[in-house]
């Protein structure tokens, strides 16, 4: 249940670092091409959708995915903060193209992961893929990006290139022991024009409002509503009923359908027919057992008290990201003109 946790944790840094970077509308380029193989670098096609439309998890949402930013939201206010820092580094006469936000999906719309939260969910996903994402999800689009100098890096982000400490003697400089390499502020002025505090990319975030809040307490609650659920009587009763059915199918050991998703990952990516068979059988015993239902009826109980204790802490987050949202589509909106 730990690393249950941990991974609902981290699945939420990785998006608020996101939300808070150098930060589609429908406005998104979605015709530029990857040069290198004609794919265009943003396709929403492969975006997910903000509500599952198939599978066990078809409609179902939890109730503190009300105050998670969505993926498109991410890349809306990721994209609006690249078109500012571009602008604002023009201004210092330095032409930069920051990478295109949303041209890599993650498989789902939040941090609630509702697909596979509770184990793989769409049968006809696993019939062709088993326990792995699909193709689309694991193609990757490189987007090249020209080296900053020195001065370029303290236009940008406020402080000097850092420099990476010496390493000790017989440890290769560069490897994680030598620590994150040291930066100083940035000179004052570049061209004659005084550079912003925080450099262009502070400047971004002023711009759009984004404020450095506490980017995980959603995920947090999230992860420790999971975990609760995890020692309800219902949940126990209901992943043993799982348990059970999978065994009847000849899956024998399998505690919760974790250990169904360790076991049928394998190791290189590929979709073998044992694995296949066994995610089938996975999904008809959720489906026989019910647990899927109980499981998030279970879960969005504890949800709602999280959210009761936790009212005002939750609806100034909302209110945060609303006016981070408002504002990186009207500066959108405006870059289109």
């Amino acid at each position: 249940m730990k690393k249950i946790k941990r991974t609902a944790i981290a699945v939420a840094l990785t998006a608020s670092a996101l939300l808070v970077s150098a930060c589609s509308s429908g406005t998104t380029s979605e015709t530029a091409e990857n040069v290198a193989d004609g794919r265009p670098v943003v396709n929403k096609e492969n975006w997910p959708e903000e509500t599952p439309t198939s599978g066990l998890t078809k409609d179902l949402t939890l109730p503190l995915e009300a105050y998670m930013a969505s993926y498109e939201d991410q890349v809306t206010v990721e994209q609006a903060a690249n078109d500012l820092q571009q602008s604002c580094m023009k201004d210092y006469g330095i032409d930069l193209t920051l990478p295109r936000a949303g041209a890599n999906p993650p498989p789902s719309d939040n941090d609630a992961n509702i697909e596979r939260r509770y184990g793989i969910t769409d049968r006809a996903e696993a019939e062709k893929y088993s326990y792995e994402l699909s193709p689309a999800l694991r193609e990757h689009t490189e987007q090249t990006m020209r080296d900053l100098s020195g001065v370029e890096v303290e236009v940008l982000t406020g402080h000097t290139k850092p420099e990476l400490p010496q390493a000790p003697e017989g440890v290769k400089s560069g490897s994680a022991f030598t620590g994150p390499g040291k930066t100083k502020p940035a000179r004052a002025e570049y061209n004659g024009k005084k550079l912003k505090t925080g450099g262009c990319i502070g400047w971004s975030k002023v711009q759009l409002g984004v404020k450095e809040t506490d980017p995980v307490i959603v995920a947090q609650l999230a992860g420790d509503s999971l975990v609760q659920s995890m020692k309800d009587d219902k949940v126990i009763n209901a992943i043993a009923a799982w348990s059970s059915c999978m065994d009847g199918k000849g899956h024998t050991g399998l505690a919760d359908p974790y250990k169904a998703m360790d076991q049928g990952v394998t190791n290189d990516g590929q979709p073998s027919q044992v694995s296949i068979a066994l995610a089938v059988d996975d999904i008809d015993c959720k489906e026989q057992t019910d647990l899927v239902k109980i499981w998030s009826d279970v879960e969005s109980a504890i949800q709602y008290k999280q959210i009761a204790d936790n009212k005002s802490q939750l609806a100034g987050i909302k209110e945060q990201h609303g006016k981070e949202i408002a504002a990186a589509r009207k500066q959108m909106a405006a870059s289109a003109q």
